[in-house]
């Protein structure tokens, strides 16, 4: 049982490391134009280079639909829509405030990009073992 939720998590590591990977950048400005060479190519291809998404939909079905994974799945969803109506607002309809541009521009903390590793696991946590 402790190998089965040990290998869940591993992979739902990977393949947030991976997600990490290439979106990484040094600002929020660098990583959605990182993102936007995915989108402009296809949205298809865009929402296939997040395949946490698709894991925790896998989970959610395979463990029965836990509150957690149900959760977890509502804000990833928000992530990936946001990232897209910032995608369109920055890049196709081009119309920023001042103030979102300062914070687009803004530098990130190094250590951030890695925090949806932290979080997300309890998540798998508390679905597997409730």
């Amino acid at each position: 049982m402790i190998n089965n939720f040990l290998l869940i998590i591993f992979i739902y590591l990977s393949l947030e490391y991976y997600e990490i990977w290439w979106q990484k950048s040094d600002s929020m400005m660098g990583m959605l134009i990182r993102m936007f060479k995915y989108y402009k190519k296809s949205p298809l291809i865009f929402f296939i280079m997040h395949p946490t998404y698709y894991y925790i939909i896998f989970l959610l079905l395979a463990m029965n639909e836990k509150n957690a994974l149900l959760a977890m799945l509502f804000i990833k969803t928000v992530d990936i829509v946001t990232k897209v109506l910032l995608l369109q607002q920055v890049f196709e309809k081009r119309q920023l405030s001042h103030e979102m541009s300062l914070m687009l521009l803004a530098p990130l903390p190094p250590l951030l990009p890695y925090i949806s590793m932290v979080v997300y696991p309890p998540f798998i946590y508390m679905a597997y073992y409730t």
